[in-house]
């Protein structure tokens, strides 16, 4: 969940905001640290629908009790395609008609909250990544042994968790522009609505309780040293302003994975890139022996 992702409800609300967590710092921490659980978790407006390639057929999967919603193309083994925080399936068109080309079946969904599908557990309005992965995890009991996962910011963490805790296994993985963890994210949170030490350790306490998890294990690093390793490539670019570059760079050593390296598309333009696309090809059908480069 990148920061500037929660920039606007900060914005808005931010006066009366830090006025409430003030005050609520001394009287009630408890329920000001549920509060700013609540903003952090509340999904931002749905990314509007975008063009798809033709050929594809939908699918849905019912996640919890909820329906989870993709498109899926081509014959062959199965490519996932898992987008961030405030993302869609579709943001990874560019990838789908190459990959099916090149003989793989590509498997594009919605986490919940998001694109088409429907809310999680969570309640309307809000998710987290625990549920990003139990959906992703659909959708691999549905299609079948995963040749690759190709993970966008959020769900680069999301990977991570289908693959320790779920049935999700692959042969490959791509984490474009990845968020690798969660707690800085939460130290800006904090200091942008002026919360306390009270208060951050009941927010803490409330977004474990809520995603099942402790806030410093999610990090890809921690939850990838307890998978299988697998061959891996991570691609960043040094102006994103949404997930660290030094931190891509980090995490690509930490799991063994070279780092392709590239400049001015940000966080989202880097998943149409026809470089990155064809890079990204090249490393899911294995031909090509990828170094640390520069795209």
């Amino acid at each position: 969940m990148a920061w500037d992702q929660k920039s606007t409800i900060v914005r808005i609300r931010n006066g009366a905001l830090r006025a409430s967590f003030r005050f609520g710092e001394y009287v009630a921490p408890g329920r000001s640290g549920r509060l700013a659980r609540d903003l952090w978790f509340s999904a931002p407006p749905r990314m509007a629908a975008r063009p798809l390639p033709g050929g594809g057929e939908s699918f849905e999967v019912v996640v919890q009790g909820h329906a989870v919603r993709g498109w899926v193309w081509g014959e062959g083994p199965a490519v996932y395609l898992m987008h961030g925080w405030g993302g869609r399936g579709a943001q990874f068109a560019a990838l789908v008609e190459p990959l099916a080309a090149a003989g793989y079946r590509v498997v594009m969904l919605d986490a919940p909250s998001h694109g088409d599908s429907e809310h999680g557990p969570a309640g309307p309005g809000r998710t987290h990544g625990v549920e990003f992965a139990r959906a992703l995890d659909a959708a691999f009991l549905r299609f079948g042994p995963a040749e690759a996962v190709i993970a966008h910011s959020l769900g680069a963490i999301a990977t991570y968790l289908a693959l320790r805790f779920g049935w999700l296994g692959t042969e490959r993985l791509v984490l474009m522009a990845p968020m690798v963890q969660a707690q800085s994210l939460f130290d800006g949170f904090q200091a942008a609505l002026g919360f306390g030490p009270r208060t951050r350790r009941a927010f803490d306490r409330s977004v474990e309780a809520f995603v099942g998890i402790p806030g410093n294990d999610f990090d890809a690093r921690v939850q990838a040293a307890h998978t299988d390793p697998v061959p891996s490539l991570v691609i960043a670019d040094r102006s994103d302003r949404q997930t660290a570059y030094a931190e891509a760079a980090n995490l690509a050593a930490a799991i063994g994975a070279p780092l392709v390296t590239t400049e001015g598309l940000g966080h989202r333009r880097i998943l149409a890139d026809p470089d990155v696309v064809r890079t990204v090809v090249e490393f899911v059908t294995g031909g090509a022996e990828l170094l640390e480069q520069t795209a």
